[in-house]
């Protein structure tokens, strides 16, 4: 995220703090799933020739790394966190624990997920989809530096048509590049509605968890 080609975007980290702060504000309970692609990716894993699996674990660990961050930022801005977890880090974060997680919701703390799901071969989304089932949420957000879904790659074709609204079902069957397929049907299997915006777009967020038409929503069917 940002301007940098790798590592830590100070200014990002800044800005989507402060778009987390506007939905915070709100009251709403708040899950957060982390990714560390700004670190480690998977093609990078085939440019050197590592195994999936060591390489998913590397990519695991780099979801901590940004977990830690994005925890201080928030604190910067006067809002308490907790870190949890999928992987065991000993004294540095937090083990994940459901019922942990969800006492810490309840009372209005934001809980920041990293580690994936814990285990190789599922991707971050998949870990996103899982944790906003285990905690009953009401709606997901996919927030990336792009506006919503296209039939197409919107950088390469100017004439990639923009979806507002989506099934599932036409998510999957079309191939659509949302999020993975495990994903997908773990939200429709929980009737999860998602979002997916620009996270760098003014107000975005709040206008999505508020129901304003904004980006794209995957739903029903």
């Amino acid at each position: 995220m940002g301007s940098e080609k790798f590592g830590i975007d100070q200014q990002a980290c800044q800005q989507i703090a402060q778009a987390i702060g506007q939905v915070y504000d709100l009251g709403i309970e708040l899950g957060i799933v982390i990714g560390g692609g700004n670190i480690f990716r998977g093609n990078q894993a085939h440019a050197f020739g590592f195994a999936r699996t060591p390489a998913d674990h590397i990519g695991m660990l780099a979801t901590t790394i940004n977990g830690l961050i994005f925890q201080q930022c928030l604190a910067k801005l006067g809002i308490e966190s907790r870190v949890m977890s999928a992987l065991k880090t000993d004294s540095l974060i937090e083990e994940y624990h459901w019922g942990n997680a969800q006492k810490a919701l309840k009372e209005g703390i934001p809980v920041i997920f990293v580690g994936g799901t814990g285990n190789p071969y599922f991707t971050t989304d998949s870990a996103a989809a899982l944790r906003a089932s285990e905690i009953g949420a009401e709606l997901l957000l996919k927030a990336t530096k792009v506006d919503g879904v296209y039939s197409d790659d919107p950088k390469k074709n100017p004439k990639a048509i923009k979806y507002s609204r989506l099934t599932y079902s036409e998510v999957l069957t079309q191939q659509l590049n949302v999020m993975d397929a495990t994903a997908i049907a773990l939200c429709r299997e929980n009737a999860i509605p998602i979002c997916v915006l620009n996270l760098f777009e003014k107000d975005a967020m709040l206008q999505a968890v508020c129901g304003q038409n904004v980006g794209s929503l995957v739903m029903g069917g």
